[in-house]
């Protein structure tokens, strides 16, 4: 250790970086074996997963120790031994290295909730600080994380000091010899850039993680910071701030096909009509998968107020989410059209109008509000609502401050009681659109005190999801007092569902969610089993209280006609299904595609099988896709006298 102080330094730090990384890896299996009821049997293959995990992890390590390792060959070519250049050296080795394993902390919650490497959606809510503080903060596991990243931290730097004084400073005065120094350097210089490129024919991607059909191995070789920085610079490309998944004819031609679909004789006549002025109110639950309900199996169901109500109204068990985030199922939901992948639609610097519901509604003299129970500047709520329908977006700063408040707001039963109230003042001058945005069954969780629901389950998340329900049931036993009940249509759906139990790395159950249409005497309780999609619910509203359905809404009303497929996306890939077969599109990956048996849960690839199937399914939801991605560039989602027929 004598000769070549200060290369020598260099080596260690690295190796410790990339030990480093090796445990934050480990830590994050731990975390999400211990939070999900995900396979537990890795099948021999979690080794080979570690060892992908090196290599992205000496890639990361490459460009941190790249600017370093040039400062200190010139140190060793040039002689300098000056302490203050190699203390500036030290200290950008160790606070680049913290900075990536905060990032690493990060990724641990992140990871165990999207089912999903750090990315750049991390910072969808950089807009709204004291919200992201407020939920970092609020709960107790990210707090844990937090101090567990600080306690990570303290043991890098005190490591760091050591070797900086023993392996550096120690031998720095001492003589260098050139005939070690210059190979020494080559070699470290050619395994840097080996490092930061890799061993794959083209440099290395995040593709080059995918080596089973185990959706978690294929993730946890992945570095957050690689993850990370590659959507960064994926998004700041002009060519991914438009999805380009195909060409605008086809586009067209998807959507022609779509509207000029004849309705299905064996349904035409059986939807149930609503009488004219006929309230609506939509209740947009956080986080409500099928996997949480009966409608997946009674004995697990968390659900039992949800359950209950689904046998007194027209349900659709078979219904997908566009996407997975909450901004996806307010925008789907009400305005018809899909997800366009990692788009933020209501957070755009132009807020696109959208002819949806609120606004068809609005036009037809109802009166519209949406209930959240944060601030409205989250997901931008505060910008796009009110330009696209609704009078009043109520919020955090419209309720009293002595309620209960954790980071998402006050808890969902105060949040219904509030809509509540406000319904009580508008029903007696006509018909209403009153929306409700749940977040009770997002963490961080506030679980409210004095309430009298005795929870079967101790452990928080499912508490909660009974808590949410039991909210949902709390709501609709005092609405069914009052008098404009009988005249009012309940819709229920989720803004997206929940990384439950993951067999491919779009998990399933993230997109899975219930629809319920209620109103008693008027719906005759029903299951409807066929496939549906999130931007149906507003046609199919409209089709119900006999309004016309807007040709800039991408929905059906699915009373009258049958989807082949439903299609959604999960940031950046596309999931489409029928009756039997899961294709998924991987746009970060070159367009990798793969095919499943999804009812079998079978993890065999059929992509090769079925050519012909999966081009159909792509060339569908691609067509859906792009097409609204056109109307929202040309402005004409918007109503106008021709989009109303």
């Amino acid at each position: 250790m004598k000769r070549n102080a200060r290369l020598n330094y260099l080596i260690c730090i690295y190796l410790l970086g990339m030990v480093f990384f090796t445990l934050f890896r480990l830590a994050e299996t731990v975390a999400y074996c211990a939070t999900t009821e995900g396979p537990d049997d890795f099948g021999g293959l979690y080794g080979k997963a570690l060892w992908i995990g090196v290599r992205f992890d000496a890639a990361v390590s490459g460009f941190v120790a790249l600017v370093p390792l040039v400062l200190l060959i010139v140190a060793e070519m040039a002689d300098i031994r000056k302490r203050w250049y190699h203390a500036v050296v030290h200290y950008l080795l160790m606070v680049l290295y913290t900075v990536c394993f905060f990032a690493c902390a990060a990724d641990i919650p992140y990871f165990c909730y999207f089912f999903s490497r750090l990315d750049a959606m991390a910072l969808a809510w950089s807009d709204s600080p004291d919200t992201m503080a407020a939920m970092i903060f609020g709960d107790p596991e990210y707090v844990a994380y937090l101090l567990a990243f600080v306690a990570v931290s303290v043991g890098w730097w005190l490591l760091g000091r050591i070797i900086y004084r023993r392996v550096l400073l120690k031998h720095l005065e001492e003589r260098q010899s050139y005939a070690w120094s210059i190979p020494i350097a080559v070699t470290l210089t050619t395994l840097v850039f080996i490092g930061m490129r890799g061993l794959e024919k083209g440099p290395i991607h995040v593709k080059h993680a995918y080596f089973c059909n185990n959706p978690f191995l294929n993730q946890i070789g992945l570095n957050p910071v690689f993850t990370f920085e590659k959507s960064i610079a994926e998004m700041g490309k002009d060519e991914n701030q438009l999805v380009e998944l195909t060409d605008a004819a086809t586009a067209q031609a998807v959507v022609e096909e779509m509207r000029n679909a004849a309705p299905d004789p064996a349904l035409t006549g059986s939807q149930p009509q609503l009488a004219e002025g006929t309230n609506v109110v939509v209740v947009i639950m956080e986080s409500m998968t099928v996997r949480k309900t009966a409608l997946y199996d009674p004995a697990t169901s968390l659900t039992p107020c949800l359950d209950s109500l689904m046998e007194e109204s027209l349900t659709f068990p078979n219904l997908w989410s566009a996407g997975i985030h909450t901004y996806n199922g307010i925008y789907s939901t009400l305005y018809g059209h899909p997800a366009i992948l990692t788009r933020h639609t209501m957070n755009g610097t132009t807020i696109p109008i959208m002819c949806g519901l609120p606004q068809v509604l609005r036009d037809e003299g109802y009166s519209t509000a949406f209930f959240i129970t944060h601030k409205a500047d989250f997901d931008n709520l505060a910008g796009f609502l009110p330009q696209n329908g609704f009078e009043r977006v109520v919020s955090l700063p419209d309720y009293p401050a002595d309620e209960p408040r954790g980071a998402y707001g006050i808890p969902d039963h105060q949040l219904f009681d509030h809509a509540l109230e406000h319904i009580d003042s508008v029903a007696h001058r006509g018909p209403f659109l009153t929306c409700i945005m749940t977040c009770s069954d997002h963490s961080p969780f506030l679980y409210p005190e004095g309430i009298s629901l005795k929870p079967r389950h101790k452990e928080m998340s499912k508490k909660m999801v009974e808590y949410a329900d039991w909210s949902i049931g709390r709501f609709m036993k005092m609405a069914s007092t009052r008098p404009w009940y009988g005249n009012t249509l309940f819709v229920f759906v989720a803004d997206h569902g929940e990384s439950l139990e993951p067999i491919y790395d779009m998990a399933l159950n993230y997109n899975h969610i219930p629809l319920l249409l209620h109103a008693p005497g008027r719906i005759a309780p029903a299951r409807v089993e066929r496939l549906g999609l999130q931007i149906d619910v507003a046609p199919t509203v409209l089709g119900l209280l006999g309004l016309p359905v807007p040709s800039t809404v991408l929905g059906i009303d699915l009373l009258n006609y049958r989807r082949p497929y439903a299609y959604f996306s999960a940031d950046d890939k596309v999931g489409v299904i029928d009756g039997e077969l899961f294709y998924i599109y991987r746009v970060k990956q070159d367009g990798r595609e793969s095919l499943y048996r999804y009812k079998e849960g079978s993890t065999k690839d059929l992509i090769g099988e079925y050519p012909e199937r999966a081009a159909a399914m792509r060339r569908y939801a691609f067509g859906m896709i792009q097409a609204s991605q056109q109307m929202l560039l040309d402005g004409s989602t918007k109503c106008n006298k021709n989009s109303i027929k």
